[in-house]
């Protein structure tokens, strides 16, 4: 997210410091105004660096994502609660005013019991069934609400802002560790001519949306007024597709791909516990959340010409295949 975020913020006019483990490369710097290798969980670090660069909005997207959290958990508390927790202290203790506090959130805060209840259960709004299954939910559950706590009353130190993404599909960077990757990875591996090997079942359904909309919804709740604003926390999706017909999908535009299903137990265990969709209707009345992509859209205008452009597969796979019958 970062990647497309820097120049997002740029065109808007922000001047922008960002943070990374190690340094970025020139072309996200060319964005910045100053940039900086340290390390989250750091706080003296941290400490200073707000010190030289006040800001007045914070865009904290710094994770240990879903499936290497459930590899340690240990990491994961460390980095996504109390990494969060010391930024969110040091922003309380050391800015004059309160900051915009911008936190990506997940639909891993949400779990539902088996895939019956998942099927039976359609859209889910942002006060249902958050009883996260695994670690990253539970991470990104503890965080919206300590947020949400941080900002309430007259006085308040903070005003923090969550967005509940979905899975998120971008063309310009390959998937981290994340347990809707299968849907980047399916894309990204066609476009390279390679096999993929799905860790998630053909029928299995969830909720998308690409990076530009992620981005773009990020930057309109940043910039919505207080008063328009319901909760602290806000479901966004673009579309939701099952896992089959994203390999269809992307068989029409790279024909010779090789695309079969292996499910991953463990995997496939919390893909069944999060929603098959999600009600975003709350970010469309407060603050006029709008995605550009669906899902036929997400491919043919952004995702393959993307894709191609980075890759330049053979020309046997330039022509899209006629749409099932």
């Amino acid at each position: 997210m970062g990647a497309r975020l820097l120049p997002a913020l740029a065109e808007r006019g922000f001047a922008v410091v960002a943070t990374d483990l190690s340094e970025l490369p020139e072309d996200r710097r060319v964005h910045c105004v100053a940039t900086a290798a340290v390390d989250l969980l750091d706080a003296a670090a941290m400490t200073a660096l707000i010190r030289r660069h006040p800001p007045t909005q914070v865009l904290h997207l710094a994770a240990l994502l879903s499936s290497a959290a459930e590899r340690d958990p240990d990491l994961a508390h460390r980095v996504n609660v109390d990494g969060t927790l010391g930024l969110i202290r040091i922003c309380r203790q050391e800015l004059p005013t309160a900051p915009l506090f911008m936190f990506p959130s997940s639909i891993a805060v949400y779990g539902l019991p088996d895939p019956a209840a998942k099927a039976k259960q359609g859209a889910v709004g942002e006060w249902e069934w958050t009883i996260p299954a695994a670690v990253y939910g539970c991470n990104k559950l503890y965080c919206e609400l300590l947020g949400a706590l941080l900002s309430r009353g007259p006085g308040a130190r903070l005003d923090f802002r969550a967005i509940r993404f979905p899975g998120l599909i971008s063309a310009e960077t390959l998937p981290t560790g994340g347990t809707t990757d299968y849907a980047p990875e399916m894309l990204h591996a066609a476009a390279q001519g390679k096999p993929y090997s799905c860790f998630v079942a053909a029928t299995t359904r969830l909720p998308f949306m690409t990076m530009p909309d992620a981005v773009d919804a990020l930057l309109a709740l940043a910039g919505a007024p207080a008063e328009r604003l319901t909760r602290r926390a806000y479901n966004v999706r673009g579309f939701s597709v099952t896992a089959a017909e994203i390999r269809d999908e992307t068989l029409r535009h790279f024909p010779s791909a090789r695309i079969e299903f292996d499910p991953v137990a463990a995997r496939q265990a919390i893909v069944d516990s999060w929603p098959a969709d999600i009600d975003d209707s709350a970010a469309r009345r407060d603050w006029g959340f709008a995605p550009r992509h669906g899902f036929t859209e997400a491919l043919a205008d952004y995702l393959i010409p993307e894709l191609r452009n980075r890759y330049k597969p053979t020309l046997a796979d330039t022509a899209p295949r006629p749409p099932a019958r």
